[in-house]
């Protein structure tokens, strides 16, 4: 079963990831092999409400671009380095492949040979000299085994006349000989005496027992085969090991989790058209081949509590997206087939998530419970937030008593956990909660810090608006602004970076604007910002 990864956006938030926990358990009670993921490090409030409810920390997403594996390569295709060129051969044709990776005994990759290889050998290779086993050559030959001594025989080919006296009387017999001969009694004992490496017996010949005992004495290898002379020599070399046509231009392999994009790349460099696959280890897993790539198998994703892909992981646009469950206003994202689509307007996705359990009679865990209701509490500020609505309220009460946990004490706890900012760099506090959103082709940053303690920042806010603004030039940015939330005072100070004091104005209807403009009752950068910056985007 395909393995589905359920995830929020970039800058993960307890309802995104928390979300994404709870839809990924609900696809599984479906049937569905859905698994939570995160695209970065999760905050110190997230933190607190997984540990606290016994709940791991989902791993890591780089990205969900197409690699080697997700495409319909020839998987286990290889052979050993010691199989015969006719065994490779063979393989090729029975899979109507034109390549064929060589392994070693640990499957550990030695390169790639090639039918035209094979016919290049057969056409300029050296017929006089052998390499292989003993097997390889019966293998080759359809032959039987009368004896063999050695498992690999390495020498040079002799073909034997039938009949000649000149033959014998010129002959030079060595211990690296490999002799073909037919019906010539005095030439097989000849041969056995002078100890060669390997006798061929064609047409099925009989040897006479006294040149068997002495072959058996002098430990000559011997094969018999029902093919004559003619054949044996043409069909010996087929018989040399695969492993000796390699060569070092075609020691080229791929990692299956190589990008497509730069397979392909590196392809038109290279221009064959079969390689090898293998694994971290250099493990062989099999062959892709340029031509056959049709079909690939598309990473499955479903996305909580965000709908643009800016917001979302890289390479998307490579991926096959299922469904999108979220609470915010539709972003810039296509997709290429009708998809389920599920948005309320509500405080936190946990509240959407909450329905779909319902609608499929599906129980919710106390430990699940308990980190939906963390979200709903996170995303609407304990249910203060301009944001929630009265669809949360009752998700929330319903949650709590799951969940057997009193919202009041715990949302003191988790709030004090998550608004802790001992330790971090002001860029790690300004990245924490930041979202891009693109306004007519325009990029914005909003980064919105949620604390008791506004003064930690508001001691610092030249730093602060000197960082904002750095990293809005560096991002190419029309706007980045920072919303520092004063849980205590139910308001946030609004910074932004230095060259667009203008349309900060414009947005805020206030001629009175600077650093640190406190906007009472202003807590949600989604109902609250958002829609104030882009009217006045152009």
């Amino acid at each position: 079963m395909r393995e589905i990864f359920v995830f929020g956006h970039k800058k993960p938030d307890t309802d995104s990831v928390t979300a994404s926990i709870a839809l990924a358990n609900l696809k599984r009670e479906l049937g569905m092999n859905a698994k939570p993921m995160i695209l970065d490090h999760i905050n110190k409030e997230t933190e607190f409400v997984l540990k606290h409810f016994n709940i791991n920390i989902p791993e890591y997403l780089e990205d969900v671009k197409l690699q080697l594996k997700d495409l319909n390569y020839y998987k286990d295709c290889f052979i050993s380095e010691n199989s015969s060129i006719n065994n490779a051969y063979k393989y090729m044709k029975k899979n109507n492949i034109t390549g064929i990776p060589i392994v070693n005994n640990d499957r550990k990759i030695k390169g790639l040979i090639t039918s035209k290889m094979i016919g290049e050998e057969l056409i300029n290779g050296d017929f006089i000299k052998i390499h292989t086993s003993y097997d390889n050559i019966i293998e080759v030959l359809d032959g039987e085994l009368v004896l063999k001594f050695d498992d690999e025989i390495n020498g040079n080919i002799l073909v034997a006349p039938f009949k000649s006296s000149n033959f014998l009387t010129q002959l030079q017999l060595a211990n690296n000989t490999v002799m073909i001969v037919g019906n010539n009694q005095n030439l097989i004992k000849l041969a056995i005496e002078n100890k060669i490496k390997l006798l061929i017996l064609v047409d099925n010949l009989n040897i006479k027992e006294e040149y068997l005992n002495t072959a058996i004495k002098n430990k000559v290898n011997i094969i018999k085969t029902h093919f004559n002379t003619f054949m044996v020599s043409k069909l010996i070399n087929l018989s040399k090991y695969a492993k000796d046509l390699l060569t070092e231009n075609r020691n080229i392999s791929f990692n299956e989790n190589d990008y497509y994009d730069d397979f392909k790349e590196k392809c038109i460099r290279y221009g064959y058209n079969n390689y090898p696959i293998v694994d971290d280890k250099g493990t062989c897993l099999g062959l892709i081949r340029v031509t056959d790539i049709k079909n690939v198998n598309k990473k499955q994703v479903i996305l909580v509590d965000h709908n643009d892909c800016n917001q979302s992981v890289d390479g998307l646009n490579e991926a096959e997206i299922l469904e999108i469950v979220d609470h915010h206003n539709i972003g810039a994202l296509t997709t290429n087939m009708p998809i389920n689509f599920r948005s309320m307007t509500v405080g936190s996705t946990n509240s959407i998530i909450y329905s779909m359990y319902n609608e499929n009679n599906i129980d919710i865990s106390k430990n699940i419970a308990g980190i939906m209701l963390s979200g709903i509490i996170s995303d609407t500020l304990k249910l203060t937030s301009p944001t929630t609505t009265e669809y949360d309220i009752y998700v929330a009460k319903r949650l709590s008593q799951i969940s057997n946990i009193d919202i009041d004490s715990y949302s003191n706890e988790m709030f004090k956990a998550g608004t802790n900012l001992s330790g971090k760099t002001i860029k790690e506090i300004i990245e924490g909660d930041l979202k891009l959103y693109n306004v007519n082709n325009k990029k914005i940053a909003i980064s919105q810090v949620i604390t008791f303690n506004p003064e930690e920042i508001l001691n610092k806010k030249e730093d602060y608006i000197n960082s904002i603004t750095e990293m809005s030039i560096n991002k190419g940015l029309e706007l980045f602004i920072l919303c520092v939330t004063d849980i205590i005072k139910n308001g946030s100070y609004i910074f932004y970076d230095k060259n667009h004091e203008i349309l900060v104005s414009e947005a805020l209807s206030t001629n009175n604007v600077y650093q640190g403009y406190f906007l009472q009752n202003c807590l949600s950068r989604k109902k609250q910002l958002v829609p104030l910056i882009m009217n006045v985007i152009r």
